[in-house]
């Protein structure tokens, strides 16, 4: 019978305070930059309450360090230079749970680390299929975390202790875990692939992306209006009313009206106070009924909610109504909005391009084998939507390897994916 894990539920060093100070900063960095080996990083942020995406809080342990909680606001409030984590300890090697989530508001920090280990992502190359942090340093390292508050305020100060806690144990064992994991990639013969995926993630991560011109149109369950131009204009209107106020609170939209009302707006298309109130969503606070300390953390942003009044939600109705048709937001078409035809359904594909779809039936097929032999999960080896694309494009055999590349996949992908595809005989238009 396999022995239970080790539960850490507490750092090993005890549970630090916050570096909130310039004093406590330069100490925090002179300890760091000092100590050898990769730099444990970790990162909290409040986005299920807040508009912000900034960092609250950076957690980071070094070999032989305490591990520090730098209180972001505070520090910088305080005229402290942030990015001397990086330019004192330029080389250091960052490790980091899932990088997608924490890179983008390290890079609105001013914070470039140059190199990376993705421990998440090894532990699901190495064929994790459940990659959390408690799972991946249950299966390589026989222990696991107790972890308890992933949907923490962590803008809230002061700090409470358990919170500092979780905080602490998201760092605590990345340094052993990373160094398992290394072991096994090179013992699989993946190390210099992880390599390339490390590099890959980490240029992404840090990359500034252009954001959508009209990010309204992302509404959940706008797909329910159809070809319902005015009520798009409705949602257009309330989305951008609702962003606009959410942007000055500092609040997360989503607490001030939900999306499925302002979709209900849409459809429904009040013209008079009286109609507009039978939308309940405009006339009752956002609440969360978890059962847990969330409904609590929501309770603190009562005031914010109550400061937004219900006629700002009509008043943006009746401009989105008083709207010329010519004024009305224009139905996208397919290809409009990001897509191809290569990402219409396999019912279509079978149905309207049968050659097409006998094609990407055989690549798929090709590429689950290859992921059974290496034991690497088939969206790690190529994106599914580059093989679509491939064959909606009707690329030739020879050309695929360029069309990857092209797109982003790297010299192992590219690779391992042309030998695997190269003996289907399925004949090409």
């Amino acid at each position: 019978m396999q022995d239970e894990p080790e539960l850490i539920d507490v750092p090993h060093r005890g549970v630090p305070d916050l570096t909130a100070t310039p004093r406590q900063f330069d100490a925090a960095i002179a300890d760091l930059s000092h100590a050898l080996g990769p730099l444990a990083v970790d990162a909290e942020r409040a986005n299920s309450y807040r508009y912000s995406h900034m960092d609250y809080l950076i957690q980071v342990r070094r070999q032989g360090t305490d591990t520090y909680l730098f209180d972001i606001p505070a520090l910088l409030a305080a005229g402290c230079d942030i990015t001397r984590l990086v330019s004192v300890m330029p080389d250091a090697q960052w490790l980091l749970h899932d990088a997608s989530q924490d890179l983008p508001s390290f890079r609105d920090l001013g914070l470039f680390p140059t190199k990376l280990f993705d421990t998440e992502f090894a532990a699901r190359f190495l064929g994790l299929k459940k990659a959390g942090l408690a799972s991946a340093t249950q299966k390589f390292l026989g222990k696991t975390l107790a972890k308890e508050h992933a949907i923490a305020d962590w803008s809230v100060r002061p700090l409470r202790r358990d919170l500092r806690v979780y905080a602490a144990l998201d760092v605590e064992l990345l340094i052993e875990l990373r160094d398992a994991e290394e072991k096994a990639l090179r013992s699989q013969g993946k190390w210099e692939w992880a390599q390339e995926e490390f590099s890959a993630i980490l240029a992404h991560g840090l990359a500034f992306h252009e954001s959508h011109n009209e990010p309204w149109y992302h509404t959940s369950h706008i797909s329910r209006l159809g070809a319902d131009r005015e009520g798009l204009a409705i949602v257009r209107e309330l989305w951008n009313t609702r962003d606009k106020i959410a942007r000055k609170l500092d609040i997360n939209p989503d607490l001030l009206v939900g999306d499925h009302t302002l979709v209900e707006a849409g459809l429904r298309k009040p013209h008079n106070r009286a109609q507009f109130e039978d939308i309940s969503g405009f006339q009752e606070r956002v609440r969360r009924h978890t059962g847990t300390e969330e409904d609590k953390m929501v309770e603190n942003y009562a005031p914010l909610q109550r400061s937004v009044k219900p006629r700002v939600w009509l008043d943006a109705i009746l401009r989105a109504e008083n709207l010329k048709e010519d004024e009305w937001p224009a139905m996208h078409t397919y290809e409009e909005k990001g897509g191809s035809g290569a990402q219409r359904t396999m019912k279509y594909w079978k149905s309207h391009q049968p050659e097409r779809y006998q094609r990407l039936s055989a690549m798929r097929t090709a590429i689950g084998q290859l992921s059974q032999d290496l034991e690497i999960p088939a969206e790690l080896l190529v994106k599914p939507s580059l093989i679509r694309e491939v064959c909606w494009q009707e690329i030739p055999h020879e050309q695929i390897g360029a069309f990857l590349s092209e797109h982003g996949a790297r010299p192992w992908q590219v690779n391992l994916v042309t030998k695997s595809l190269r003996g289907i005989t399925v004949t090409e238009s």
